[in-house]
């Protein structure tokens, strides 16, 4: 290609690989006919989210290698992007591929909409699901429910309303709402609502007086930067800051991305793009992962580059959710918590990313926050400060102490046995 056309982001959603075949002439000769067989299997039997990669996104696997260079497929199958985007069947756990409570849902998003696509989980914020599609699509997708084609094992849900209607009543629950003062809005991902719908969107909160954040959630600044570098997105953009700014309204970016080498040029230039346009903050939410990012080093090496590579300030890292097929990334409490105090005094303080834990039915906690905690069993639990609205009519909620499940294959062998014995009612 030219790199006119790497620089399109019409051309790198064109040229988006969506199926092993695309996959395998994008690799060629490099790409060894076993890896092809073993993607090909994950996509049948544990995929929870359909292939969709950009050009962009698969251009940071294996970055450091020649394309002439022996080993290649052995390094791809290491390579920590890879792991989290492309994943494959040996990936995943044999014994426990999936905790006995893994869900689809797994945060109850759902279950706590206001109106379709609205969630509102906290008091003060509300996430506003606006499109349930990416530019592409992590193995680990916390929304996998919801976001994306259905793969052979995962039937998607749908958003059954128009676009226009979802967001007209999410914006007459908002004006309602005058405790609400901090709307994320989301998906899926902001970079695949059409600008002028996204826009107007933006526009309308403004005119809500009680709003005083909004934060716009993109993967797609690390696997899509061309998009956030084009002239119509930041020339609307930067119209919609200077309206916020009149208003005392602050406007983030929230970014994913979980490996330094996803730090690219293009990146900075996307993210200096947004600064210029009135962003007052670009942050990144990472996903702390087995085999991606679990060391002091790797999570070290990727604060870094966001401040130094794009001016990105490092935020949270979540423990992966307890999704189906996802026992192989996730870490346990204790080690998320060794984690956190091996990056501590590494960073400036307020670079310092927070590990959080997304309890079901509390929220993000700390991960030194945990009340109690079974190490054996790998059982923690966690207590809350507020009611979500599902529980409005439970005085006893917020004393309740809600669990927490490490994954199976970390506990001691005496946990791992409790786990087998048990009949998954009474678990």
């Amino acid at each position: 290609m030219t790199p006119q056309e790497w620089q399109s982001a019409q051309w790198q959603r064109a040229n988006c690989v969506k199926n092993p075949r695309q996959l395998q002439t994008v690799f060629g000769q490099r790409l060894d006919e076993s890896f092809v067989a073993d993607l090909v299997r994950d996509q049948q039997d544990r995929a929870t989210m359909s292939l969709l990669l950009t050009p962009q996104m698969l251009n940071t696997m294996v970055p450091d290698l020649a394309p002439g260079d022996a080993g290649y497929t052995e390094r791809l199958y290491a390579d920590p992007v890879r792991r989290y985007m492309l994943p494959v069947f040996s990936d995943r756990h044999g014994e426990w591929p999936s905790h006995p409570f893994a869900t689809r849902d797994s945060l109850h998003e759902a279950e706590m909409w206001a109106v379709e696509g609205l969630t509102h989980r906290y008091p003060t914020k509300v996430l506003a699901e606006l499109v349930a599609t990416c530019p592409q699509y992590c193995g680990h997708c916390t929304r996998m429910d919801l976001v994306g084609n259905s793969t052979p094992q995962v039937a998607k849900h749908r958003l059954t309303l128009k676009p226009a209607d979802r967001l007209e009543r999410m914006l007459g629950f908002l004006r309602s709402s005058p405790g609400i003062r901090d709307v994320v809005v989301s998906g899926g991902d902001v970079a695949n609502v059409p600008w002028p719908r996204l826009e107007a969107f933006l526009y309308a909160l403004l005119e809500i007086p009680h709003i005083r954040d909004i934060r716009l959630a993109t993967k797609g600044l690390v696997g899509l930067p061309q998009h956030w570098l084009q002239k119509d997105v930041l020339d609307g953009l930067a119209s919609v800051c200077a309206k916020a700014h009149g208003r005392g309204v602050q406007i983030a970016v929230h970014t994913h991305t979980n490996a330094a080498q996803s730090v690219t040029p293009a990146v900075g230039r996307a993210t200096t793009a947004l600064f210029e346009a009135g962003v007052r903050d670009v942050r990144n939410q990472g996903v702390l992962m087995r085999g991606v990012n679990d060391s002091v080093e790797g999570l070290l090496d990727l604060c870094f580059a966001l401040l130094d590579g794009a001016g990105i300030m490092p935020y949270y890292f979540y423990l992966c959710d307890m999704i189906p097929h996802s026992e192989h990334w996730r870490v346990a409490v204790w080690e998320a918590q060794e984690l956190q105090r091996g990056m501590m005094g590494y960073l400036p303080g307020f670079a310092t990313p927070r590990i959080v834990c997304d309890v079901p039915f509390v929220g993000k906690r700390w991960i030194d926050q945990v009340d109690s905690y079974d190490r054996e069993r790998g059982i923690s639990y966690w207590t809350k400060n507020y009611l979500t609205p599902l529980e409005a009519d439970d005085p006893t909620a917020s004393r309740r102490a809600y669990p927490y499940y490490d994954p199976i294959p970390t506990l001691p062998q005496a946990g791992q046995e409790w786990w087998k014995k048990m009949p998954h009612e009474d678990r």
